[in-house]
């Protein structure tokens, strides 16, 4: 057994069990610390998410949607992954665009994140955008039933309730609140 650090576990290999352009489900061969051998599932996904939290006087702008897969409905930023050619900063405007219809003129990385790390690779990178311009409808009307500007008070009040329960929108959410995102959000000289 080759030298490893206490509690690290020891990946051997892993074969493909389903592979598609979206997800690709994989059996990796992993040595417990503790010696176990086990076959462990896991999810690769082949391109990072980006989410986009937009602040503006009125808050910050949420998407409402229902979730087919857990048949609920929440709050989410808008959010989506990185198309091949595209930087994450692309994406995040792009993404924000299409599905709200608001466009960040600008956009600063917040934070990065692994949403499930004990079973998908997938790479969570947020972005804060506070001079967001409405440029009309949203492109992609499968997306949300409906776009609003939520006051901060009401977003934090949202969280507490569970009415954010996607993994994204509540990583990228409670970071923003935690780093005092909207205390910064709403000072005149930030814009």
């Amino acid at each position: 057994m080759p030298n490893r650090r206490r509690g690290e576990w020891l990946h051997r290999g892993e074969r493909a069990i389903y592979e598609s352009e979206w997800v690709n489900l994989h059996i990796a061969d992993v040595v417990m610390p503790d010696g176990t051998r086990i076959d462990h599932h896991l999810v690769r996904m082949n391109r990072p998410a980006v989410g986009t939290i937009m602040t503006g006087d009125d808050g910050v702008l949420l998407l409402h949607r229902h979730r087919f897969i857990t048949d609920t409905w929440g709050w989410e930023v808008p959010a989506g992954g990185v198309d091949a050619g595209e930087t994450p900063e692309q994406a995040a405007v792009r993404e924000a665009l299409e599905e709200s219809g608001w466009e960040p003129t600008t956009v600063r990385r917040l934070c990065a994140f692994h949403p499930a790390n004990g079973l998908l690779d997938q790479t969570f990178v947020i972005f804060v955008s506070d001079d967001a311009v409405h440029r009309g409808a949203p492109v992609d009307v499968n997306e949300a039933e409906r776009v609003e500007w939520v006051p901060v008070a009401d977003v934090r009040r949202l969280l507490l309730d569970g009415k954010i329960t996607d993994g994204l929108s509540f990583g990228a959410i409670s970071y923003w609140l935690a780093a005092g995102g909207s205390e910064a959000s709403t000072r005149d000289d930030h814009r």
